[in-house]
């Protein structure tokens, strides 16, 4: 009798764990990838262009250079009234913003819109909205407190990435912040939103968030820049894009698109500009 209680004791753990996590499909992380700090170092050569500055970085996250803390996804939920019925929405989210690296030394990778969108579609993931970057600060188990850095054409080159690094980092470290926990306040998101294709017709990163430990958003909407731009305060958010609907599977791109269903996730309405 006893192995049987404790047989199903085990599956109802599995259960509940499979429910309250999801996992990152990716190669596990070879004993010789390079740590966070080597691969900054790697890049670091102003001769390399944006592009091939990005390639490398998304080889090494579809090669399976991540931490393992970040490999498990967390749950984030919301709830809306949609026509007098009560709807439950549950999403899973990346624990951090996306990290080149290991446990004990990761490097965290701003990308433009474009290569952040590419590595969520390889990835079966989704960026943010602007309301799932408010859900997911006030679901945050850690919440930091941003640290600009004085804007200048710097911050688009890697030295200015490892500055900020060294600050999230330290500031990691004084709060006692749990590897694979939620945190958030530590980066701007790249945002998927309507206001991609600006009014001219050429697009736009969209840029949204760095929370202030009362709530609010240092950066409102943003799409100022160019597709192409990015600097040290760009974080990536993956977001998985099967999502639970009142318990049953869907997607983040059909509730974006749902007339009916689109405030679960987005404050700007239906989203017309998804996956590029």
């Amino acid at each position: 009798m006893k192995p049987l209680i404790t047989l199903l004791l085990f599956s109802l753990t599995l259960i509940t764990f499979s429910g309250n996590a999801q996992h990152l499909k990716i190669p596990q992380r070879k004993v010789n990838a390079l740590t966070g700090s080597a691969f900054a170092a790697s890049i670091r050569d102003s001769l390399l262009s944006l592009s091939e500055r990005e390639e490398l970085m998304l080889k090494e996250v579809e090669h399976g250079n991540v931490p393992d803390f970040y490999r498990s996804f967390l749950p984030v939920t919301d709830t809306a009234n949609i026509e007098g019925k009560q709807y439950i929405i549950k999403y899973f989210v990346a624990p951090d913003y996306l990290v080149i690296g290991s446990d004990k030394d990761y490097f965290y990778a701003p990308l433009t819109a474009a290569a952040a969108q590419k590595i969520a579609n390889k990835l079966n993931c989704s960026l943010p909205t602007r309301k799932m970057s408010d859900r997911i600060y006030q679901s945050a188990i850690f919440k930091l407190t941003p640290e600009p850095i004085p804007p200048s054409m710097k911050m688009m080159t890697v030295p200015v990435f490892e500055d900020h690094n060294r600050l999230v980092h330290q500031q990691l470290d004084r709060i006692g912040a749990k590897p694979g926990s939620l945190v958030a306040g530590n980066k701007k998101d790249v945002i998927i939103s309507n206001k991609i294709a600006a009014t001219d017709g050429t697009l736009r990163v969209v840029i949204y968030g760095w929370h202030k430990p009362d709530g609010k958003a240092i950066q409102p909407l943003y799409n100022g820049h160019k597709y192409d731009w990015v600097d040290y305060s760009h974080g990536i958010r993956l977001i998985q894009n099967q999502v639970y609907l009142n318990g049953r599977k869907t997607t983040i791109k059909k509730i974006l698109k749902s007339k009916k269903l689109n405030v679960l996730l987005s404050d700007e309405d239906v989203i017309r500009i998804h996956y590029l």
